[in-house]
């Protein structure tokens, strides 16, 4: 199907907002809300890509990745940093949903029960609040280097600023994470926490370079867009 017949359906059935900019910056909030909430509820789960194990939360995180960076952008940094307070407040509000949830008994005949339940969403509290850390500083940290670059660079290196601002912000992120869940309760050695810290670090950059020629194409549509 053609975008223009895309955006024609699309502008047809969101009348209330005024103009593109608003319809842009709505679809962009919640793909970037929604991927970082589920991501943050499924990353219990672990899998095998490549060499590497990895929750596979971090399926979802590119997606959060070209959002941020698109938001950044367009619509600038301050829309980025409160969509970041907005988003962990509410990864923490399901995290309590889903605590409340897991201390309800399940019925007999229930297809889940109340131990499959809490295999699954019941992660632990030092998880819980590292996720939440990790995600909020991370954010402010990507979204006031993406806007330092782009003073820098103007419309240029576009590769540059997404990158740039990931590099940094995801290192950030991962050891955050694995170091207020796992090193400071004692569940992993230095070593281990630093040895799993490089290997999620690493996974994460390569879906960054991977994910650049994505954020090219989705810049060049939203610049048609909205100029």
């Amino acid at each position: 199907m053609p975008s223009n017949t895309i955006l024609f359906i699309i502008h047809q059935n969101f009348m209330p907002f005024r103009n593109k900019h608003q319809l842009f910056f709505t679809i962009l909030t919640g793909f970037f809300v929604t991927n970082a909430v589920v991501a943050e509820l499924i990353g219990g789960k672990l899998i095998q890509i490549g060499p590497f194990v990895l929750s596979i939360g971090i399926v979802l995180w590119p997606v959060v990745f070209v959002t941020t960076d698109l938001i950044n952008e367009f619509y600038g940094k301050q829309n980025v940093q409160k969509l970041s307070y907005l988003t962990a407040a509410l990864i923490a509000y399901s995290f309590i949903v889903l605590m409340a949830a897991i201390q309800l008994p399940a019925v007999s005949f229930s297809p889940v029960t109340y131990e499959q339940f809490k295999a699954v969403f019941g992660q632990s509290q030092l998880i819980i609040v590292g996720s939440i850390i990790a995600f909020l500083v991370s954010q402010l940290v990507d979204s006031g280097l993406f806007h330092f670059l782009k003073q820098q660079t103007g419309e240029r290196m576009i590769w540059l600023r997404s990158t740039g601002s990931t590099v940094i912000s995801q290192f950030i992120d991962t050891f955050i994470v694995a170091g207020i869940a796992f090193w400071l309760p004692g569940k992993v050695t230095f070593y281990q926490y630093v040895s799993m810290s490089i290997t999620g670090y690493t996974a994460k950059l390569i879906i960054a370079v991977l994910m650049t020629p994505v954020i090219y194409a989705l810049h060049a549509f939203l610049h048609k867009q909205l100029k």
